[in-house]
């Protein structure tokens, strides 16, 4: 039997006393590739950030197993990063590496030849000294994920990571992300595209601040349940209580 990796018992996470997700139960299992799917507002960034432990919690909990913080390899939305720091892409690539250089240690040979691989792995050889901040977006997303490459987490944690960028380089990341689940390692993602969740995730969760199905990706995206979060997230009060149960529930 597959050992649950990460298991939310009651998951609340709130701003300001107003629930963002409500009362989420549920388990992200051991080498399972598995999308976050719902509509815009629905708590899908929120619940991410919570599994990272970014945001705290309101209510219930995340049992994280046997997986440490360092397990874990996170990448927000790309909004959400700063390319103005003058930083080369081979110092980006880098800090991947921070488990294994320290907080201040310097790159080895084997660290260096570790990122250059992971460029390589990404086509990005030849960039390794290109200010970030001139790269494309397909570019730098591919820098980011040469950066998880080199961090060699167990548990992968992407938010939004194919938005806005071409669909030749979205192909190229996509095989990577299937080769971290033939390797048996978790990956967790905030998608959009329903597409693409139907044919590489075979397990997702759709989310409308409340679970409204989470198992197998053909049957959690039925026409009934999509309709259901739709409607779910329409009907949502903003200024409802934390502690409310809403009245959805099934």
């Amino acid at each position: 039997m597959t050992t649950a990796t990460i298991r939310l018992h009651d998951v609340t996470i709130a701003y300001d006393r107003h629930p963002a997700v409500h009362h989420v139960s549920g388990a992200f299992e051991e080498g399972h590739l598995t999308a976050i799917v719902g509509p815009n507002g629905a708590g899908k960034s929120t619940l991410v950030k919570a599994l990272v432990g970014e945001l705290p919690l309101t209510g219930g909990s995340i049992d994280r197993g046997r997986l440490a913080q360092s397990d874990f390899g996170y990448l927000p939305q790309a909004a959400e990063i700063d390319r103005r720091f003058p930083l080369a892409v081979a110092d980006l690539v880098m800090l991947g590496a921070w488990r294994e250089t320290g907080a201040f240690g310097g790159a080895t040979r084997r660290t260096a030849a570790k990122a250059r691989a992971a460029l390589s792995a990404v086509e990005l050889d030849g960039f390794e000294k290109r200010p970030i901040a001139t790269l494309s977006a397909g570019q730098f997303q591919r820098a980011l994920f040469a950066r998880l490459l080199m961090q060699n987490a167990q548990a992968i944690i992407l938010d939004e990571p194919f938005t806005a960028i071409d669909g030749r380089t979205t192909a190229h990341l996509l095989e990577i992300v299937s080769r971290w689940g033939s390797e048996g390692r978790t990956v967790i993602a905030v998608l959009h595209d329903l597409d693409q969740v139907r044919t590489h995730f075979p397990q997702t969760l759709l989310l409308a601040r409340e679970k409204v199905a989470w198992g197998p990706t053909e049957s959690t995206l039925s026409v009934s349940y999509l309709h259901k979060a739709r409607a779910m997230s329409e009907s949502w009060d903003e200024n409802a209580s934390v502690c409310e149960e809403a009245r959805w529930r099934s």
